[in-house]
């Protein structure tokens, strides 16, 4: 709020007050039994976990001993602080007494958290909002600059500093958030209320786990205002099911498209509304596109490997799609962990000398771990043996943790506007498609999720000629010959682009890589119509990602187009459009199909 203005104030009524805390105090010690229940039945916790199971502790005391042993050092950045607070303090002072200073330190532009003006306007909270900025960068600057930490260790503590640092954000507490204290005496601290209402409503969706709304969930329903591109499932395994869409067009490519995404999350993010469908535009491009929608797999799946996710995917794809349309070959799509997958697949039909795959496109997909961002954070031996520890309680890994992973990449955004908005503020979430999307997780078989985090992440043995076996074949990509086109995201997270770009000098065929703007999800969903972000290629593919980029056009809009170029160039001809059930496959079920409505408990 600005120093000069008083904003309206409104008392409480306390008779709803009273029954809105009557509420509160009945549904919190339904929750606190139901949760104590769960941790008796099940032992208080995992019998895995130990004091420290992601072995953070252990960082820090490393980190705080090393720091320790420089005390010169260490003095020198108290000193800096401390001279960067005097100058606060003096500026500040200035500032009370009317005259115009210049801000010690300012947030990044893209930084919404002291979006509100009163963060500038208001001398108060634009101290408190820069007393934040010099600790945060003082403590991030402070552990990063510790001689002697191993290169893991020094991630890992960088990581865990930040998200301490994101958490005591002054923008994520009632008394110095401007925005929360003026909502809060406008409403006569209704909004605290309704937060709270907003938190334990949270906590019983998560059974007794904060799991954050990040949505209204209830604003969607699969097929009927997400996921509606009109198809059919025309075949199924124990681990997907193959949806055949409808085609617009009078006459399509005699070459299909199978497109294999990652089971991590569900296949419809390629197919979230008509505006900004992927699938829907492939189809209107006059592909006949087969998606693997996957199962979301329970304890009775446990056993299923890394191998069988290649025999009951998208081999079993091919097969099925040469009788669905009598065609024996395909041009094929894979994202993210899909690709890794498809890849793989890839690899092992070079062996076998099946060459049904015509052309491949890779969406932000992570071939070579070596580099594997933030991520890898999560992959040394005390988290995978944890990890590998709650898998075989359950027979998978709880989709919610993976998800809350990803999003402590992005915390800010991801985890505390959504503290402030609802639990602060008490609004409701705002109904968005990607983030349902987002929240609609799945599970991850043990044996499938272990070999993939140990074989990929921990050991980086799919660059590793031979070093992988699937099916019993000695697998090595650079046996892969397939025309290959590698799309990768700029400020991707999950797979930094640098990453994947070290992934596609695997291959020996002819590789084309395209770089979009955006991240590992806004990066691949940008349709042609919302003319945003751009993409830079290159003709050449040397061996430095950073001499590519320097080298690279640049391209206004979507990618999408220039990619239907490219795979055109394989569609072997036109012929008139197939309808899901024309061929030998008959129709199971519409799409979106019954694997993609299984929800987590």
């Amino acid at each position: 709020m600005a120093e000069n203005q008083a904003p309206d104030v409104k008392l409480p009524d306390p008779v709803e007050m009273s029954r809105a805390m009557s509420r509160i105090a009945e549904q919190s010690q339904r929750l606190v039994s139901e949760f104590l229940s769960r941790q008796a039945a099940d032992g208080i916790g995992s019998k895995n976990a130990g004091p420290d199971p992601m072995g953070v502790g252990h960082a820090f005391l490393e980190m705080t001993t090393r720091m320790m042993a420089d005390p010169a050092k260490l003095m020198q950045a108290q000193m800096s602080l401390w001279q960067d607070y005097l100058t606060l303090w003096q500026r500040t002072t200035q500032r009370f007494f009317g005259q115009d200073t210049q801000p010690v330190i300012a947030p990044a532009k893209d930084d919404r958290r002291f979006k509100d003006s009163a963060w500038d306007e208001n001398t108060l909270f634009d101290f408190i909002k820069q007393s934040y900025l010099l600790s945060a960068r003082w403590m991030q600057s402070t552990v990063n600059q510790v001689d002697g930490l191993d290169d893991h260790t020094a991630k890992k503590v960088d990581f865990y500093t930040r998200q301490f640092v994101d958490a005591m954000a002054p923008s994520n507490f009632v008394m110095t958030n401007p925005e929360v204290l003026r909502a809060t005496i406008e409403s006569g601290g209704e909004n605290l209320v309704k937060g709270l209402e907003h938190l334990l409503k949270d906590l019983e969706r998560g059974k007794g786990e904060l799991r954050i709304s990040m949505t209204d969930y209830d604003a969607f329903q699969l097929g009927k205002n997400i996921a509606v591109t009109p198809g059919k499932v025309v075949f199924q395994t124990s681990l997907m099911q193959l949806i055949q869409y409808t085609p617009t067009t009078p006459d399509v490519n005699k070459r299909p498209l199978m497109i294999v995404p990652p089971w991590i999350n569900k296949y419809y993010i390629l197919d979230l509304r008509e505006k900004n469908s992927f699938i829907k535009w492939a189809v209107d491009q006059g592909h006949t596109v087969f998606v693997l929608s996957w199962v979301n797999p329970d304890e009775t799946l446990a056993a299923k490997g890394f191998e069988d996710y290649m025999f009951e995917g998208p081999l079993a794809a091919l097969d099925a799609i040469k009788q669905a349309t009598g065609e024996d070959d395909v041009n094929a799509i894979g994202y993210c962990l899909g690709g890794t997958l498809l890849a793989s697949t890839l690899a092992y039909m070079a062996v076998k000398k099946d060459n049904r795959i015509k052309s491949v496109t890779f969406f932000t997909t992570m071939l070579d771990f070596t580099e594997a961002g933030e991520l890898s954070i999560f992959i040394d031996e005390e988290q995978l043996t944890y990890i590998e520890g709650q898998m075989a309680e359950q027979g998978y890994l709880d989709g919610a943790k993976m998800a809350t992973t990803f999003n402590m990449l992005r915390a800010n955004d991801l985890i505390w506007s959504f503290v402030v908005n609802n639990y602060l503020l008490g609004k409701d979430p705002f109904p968005f498609d990607l983030l349902y999307w987002n929240g609609d997780s799945t599970r991850m078989p043990a044996a499938m999720h272990s070999f993939y985090l140990r074989n990929m992440y921990q050991k980086n043995q799919l660059v590793q000629p031979g070093a992988v076996t699937l099916g019993g074949v000695p697998i090595d990509l650079t046996k892969v010959k397939v025309p290959t086109m590698f799309l990768s995201a700029r400020e991707d997270h999950i797979a930094p682009w640098k990453s994947t770009y070290a992934g596609a000098q695997q291959f020996t065929g002819p590789v084309k890589f395209v770089l979009g703007a955006s991240g590992h999800i806004a990066g691949v969903v940008n349709p042609p119509a919302a003319n945003k972000y751009g993409y830079w290629t290159n003709d050449k593919l040397p061996k430095s990602p950073d001499e590519w980029l320097e080298t690279a056009t640049q391209t206004p809009g979507s990618w999408w187009t220039e990619w239907n170029r490219w795979v055109s160039g394989f569609a072997d001809g036109k012929v008139p459009a197939r309808q899901p059930g024309d061929g030998k496959l008959a129709v199971i079920e519409d799409a979106p199909g019954s694997y993609a409505k299984v929800k987590n408990d």
